[in-house]
């Protein structure tokens, strides 16, 4: 059944009484997330609603690791349909770029799309291994070339901007994706960071304020990830991705789509 939402985006407004001093009030620029409702707060998530904190991200761990996983070889066939583009049933939307490519050009050469992991798998040391390493909530299509330069960097701000890359932007240390993935991003990495908590033989990943992370299990920048979700708010097709994940492959979903405001809860 497919969520329902109803998300009341909080707005700014200057005081009356600054008006007159005429203050200049420092700029905002993200609004959090309001409070969201789903179909499933009363099923799925009724032992998370109403937490915050280290209980909230406790309860969403317990929820979302209960999941079926997939092989590395059949996340290929899954992502042809969990990222399909809904204008062409042929081809699938890259991350990054935004590109529409043809399903059929999955592989590693140039004008190909492969699987990018988009928490490095080098963060943490889990490869291709079945479990983090296949996950579909973190698995995205990426041009090859894209994906080879973001390469396993942390995300901030700032940079040159990437060759095909649809407006994102890298430095030497750090990835910045053009704006209409960059909440996409930040869910995804969020998501990892509850489900994998380094009690299933995982090691226990979490987001911090560093980039250069290497092969530590770590993430960042954390501040910049809950802007990231504040300015971008789930879209109709991230909320379908979703949906498609939970109802046909891995029967588990991302809270950090269906409660946006669930970021700035926990972190």
């Amino acid at each position: 059944m497919p969520a329902t939402h109803i998300r009341r985006w909080k707005t700014l407004a200057l005081t009356t009484s600054a008006v007159l001093a005429g203050l200049t009030l420092p700029t905002m620029t993200a609004t959090p997330a309001s409070a969201t409702t789903t179909a499933y707060d009363s099923t799925y998530y009724k032992n998370a609603v109403g937490k915050t904190g280290s209980s909230l991200k406790s309860s969403l761990h317990t929820i979302i690791s209960s999941q079926t996983k997939i092989s590395y070889s059949a996340v290929w066939n899954a992502l042809m349909v969990t990222d399909q583009d809904p204008n062409n049933s042929n081809n699938v939307i890259l991350l990054y770029s935004g590109t529409s490519r043809a399903k059929s050009l999955n592989g590693g050469d140039v004008g190909d799309w492969n699987r990018e992991h988009v928490w490095a798998k080098s963060h943490g040391d889990f490869g291709e291994v079945t479990g983090p390493g296949t996950d579909l909530h973190h698995l995205r299509p990426a041009d090859v070339q894209v994906n080879s330069i973001r390469g396993n960097k942390d995300f901030d701000n700032g940079g040159s901007t990437v060759s095909g890359g649809g407006g994102s932007l890298t430095d030497s240390d750090s990835f910045e994706p053009r704006d209409a993935d960059k909440g996409d991003v930040a869910r995804m990495i969020l998501y990892m960071a509850v489900r994998y908590d380094g009690g299933d033989g995982f090691a226990d990943l979490e987001p911090d304020e560093k980039v250069n992370n290497g092969s530590a299990p770590f993430m960042g920048k954390l501040s910049v990830l809950k802007e990231w979700n504040d300015e971008d708010p789930p879209s109709a097709f991230e909320e379908k991705r979703n949906q498609v994940i939970y109802d046909s492959y891995q029967h588990n979903r991302n809270p950090f789509i269906d409660h946006p405001e669930w970021v700035d809860a926990i972190w």
